[in-house]
């Protein structure tokens, strides 16, 4: 299989998190993938007609995206349920939870777009807006941590553990761990694990 990848993306990050978590990593070649707002990847045009990463390639030419897909692709081929529970209660939870921490990273992203711009043509009320739901959303994790604890690895950990780590990577001086000691002790023991550890610079 082959992943189209950068080092800089949260979105493949928690993809290769997942792979090392399921024991696939060492089936996924990477291809280093530059994506930018002002210029479209041509290469990655023709199998992803978006252009985002990740984008996956499987060995029969078939193309998969988005992250959530890939993850629940890569879950399959390692027997299927260890990220995402099968049915009922438990998996609209997960997906639930998933999707809030998806969101977040999306938020990051387009903070950080809108920040690097010149400071003339920055928005002050979507620098806010950004700032407001990041501090809702924080104290969502928080709230969250018991359970985070108290559970086996899925894909909730991996997207929120992603997200704090991106927010150390872009964002370090907004110091999230201030208020959130739970999620701070949380996300202190899960990037000590081998899947993120084995991500640090490869998907940061």
């Amino acid at each position: 299989m082959k992943l189209y990848w950068s080092p800089r993306s949260p979105f493949v990050r928690k993809v290769m998190v997942a792979a090392h978590e399921l024991g696939l990593a060492d089936r996924i070649e990477t291809i280093p993938t530059v994506v930018q707002m002002s210029k479209p990847h041509v290469e990655l045009l023709q199998t992803n007609p978006v252009g985002k990463i990740p984008t996956l390639v499987l060995d029969d030419g078939t193309a998969l995206f988005d992250s959530l897909t890939i993850c629940e692709y890569l879950d399959s081929l390692a027997g299927g349920h260890r990220l995402f529970p099968r049915e009922g209660a438990a998996r609209w939870h997960v997906l639930t939870v998933h999707a809030l921490g998806n969101g977040f990273m999306d938020l990051l992203v387009l903070w950080r777009n809108e920040r690097d711009q010149p400071v003339a043509q920055q928005s002050p009320a979507w620098i806010e807006n950004f700032r407001a739901k990041t501090a809702t959303t924080l104290d969502r994790f928080e709230a969250m941590a018991p359970d985070l604890v108290a559970t086996l690895v899925d894909i909730r950990h991996i997207v929120i553990g992603s997200a704090l780590s991106y927010m150390d990577f872009r964002f370090a001086e907004l110091g999230w761990r201030k208020g959130h000691t739970s999620l701070a002790a949380w996300h202190a023991d899960f990037a000590q694990r081998p899947s993120m550890q084995a991500t640090i610079g490869a998907a940061a």
